[in-house]
């Protein structure tokens, strides 16, 4: 018996052994954050190119005082980073976690979960000064990130608890579609649209990242970047770190960057293109069977049609109605159909109207 209790206390020192050796290993890849988070801004002077929402907050800040908001806006653009860098100037690194209660779509935010916790923590009181007895706002922070996936019972909700504790709380809304949040919602906040980013605005973002990283790059891969992110910074700095990561030393090229990207080489759409307009039913199954199983997003390569279908000699009658198609795809994709099927329909109808030209 005695044995065996020492052959357990033994095993089971073993791990405790292990959790101290592994302790500064931890702590390193703890230290390993995603450029996303490190390059975030830390203040609002730092927020790029919403120039309007930066200037009013700046005036909140200095006041001391703050009305409801409703951001919305393309993803990437600086609506999580602008409140969560107004929050950390407002309270301070002392206060932040007690003052502000962010809740994100990865979180249930149905009817109970509005009437519960954002309700408990709304109710709660703060007092108007710091630690160290400099002033301090008397209210807190409920941010409410993709505000347009809550359900409807959830934004009813909301309504008398954004009124009922105006005094001790202010909520900023988050979302990309305006229309998904419901008008009794939209009259409470002050509404601020936020702008795709200017290609100079992220050009210089991403050269400013490049330096203090020490990364080797080429003018064709920044190019490559501004372009594939479409005003979405945060996708192109993933993309950058990725390109990073995978290139290691070497230097990252356009190339690279298109390749991460996962965008279809313009050589295929070209081909797709000449056989919906040149060529045979069975060559086009084979085309579009043989993109689909290589991987490419059909989402991809309808983006990248749509572009190309503009630039070609049709009539508007014919891209009208190629266009159409393209809208009920995106619909059927969106809804998780067959790629293959959906690509082939939109295909025939190009070619279609191809053949009345």
């Amino acid at each position: 018996m005695q044995a065996f209790l020492k052959g357990a206390t033994i095993q089971t020192s073993r791990p405790q052994k292990d959790k101290v050796t592994a302790g500064p290993s931890a702590e390193k890849k703890a230290k390993a954050v995603p450029w996303v988070e490190k390059y975030r801004p830390k203040c609002v002077d730092e927020v790029a190119f919403q120039d309007e929402v930066v200037a009013v907050l700046k005036k909140s800040l200095k006041g001391a005082d703050l009305p409801n908001l409703l951001f919305y806006g393309p993803p990437g653009t600086g609506k999580t980073s602008t409140i969560l860098a107004a929050a950390r100037e407002l309270y301070g690194p002392e206060l932040y976690r007690q003052r502000v209660l962010e809740l994100n779509a990865s979180d249930e935010r149905g009817i109970q979960v509005i009437r519960e916790k954002v309700k408990n923590f709304a109710q709660l009181t703060v007092a108007g000064t710091h630690p160290n007895g400099k002033p301090c706002p008397p209210f807190k922070i409920i941010i409410l990130d993709e505000a347009d996936s809550m359900t409807a019972p959830a934004q009813a909700a909301l309504r008398r608890t954004m009124e009922k504790e105006s005094r001790s709380t202010r909520f900023c809304l988050i979302c990309n579609y305006i229309s998904r949040i419901i008008e009794p919602l939209t009259s409470r906040c002050s509404k601020f649209r936020f702008k795709p980013l200017a290609s100079q605005i992220q050009e210089e973002r991403l050269l400013e990242i490049c330096d203090k990283e020490k990364l080797k790059y080429t003018k064709a891969s920044i190019a490559a970047l501004v372009q594939l992110s479409e005003g979405d910074l945060r996708k192109a700095i993933t993309f950058l770190q990725s390109a990073a990561r995978l290139n290691a030393d070497k230097e990252i090229t356009g190339q690279a960057i298109i390749e991460i990207a996962g965008v279809v080489p313009s050589k295929m759409i070209d081909n797709l293109l000449q056989i919906c307009f040149r060529g045979t039913f069975e060559k086009l199954e084979v085309t579009v069977r043989n993109m689909v199983n290589e991987g490419y997003a059909a989402t991809q390569i309808l983006s990248q049609l749509h572009d190309c279908i503009l630039e070609k000699d049709i009539t508007d009658e014919q891209k009208s109605a190629i266009f159409e198609k393209m809208a009920v795809v995106g619909k059927c994709l969106a809804d998780g159909a067959d790629e293959y099927l959906q690509m082939l329909s939109l295909c025939s109808v190009i070619m279609q109207q191809a053949g009345q030209s």
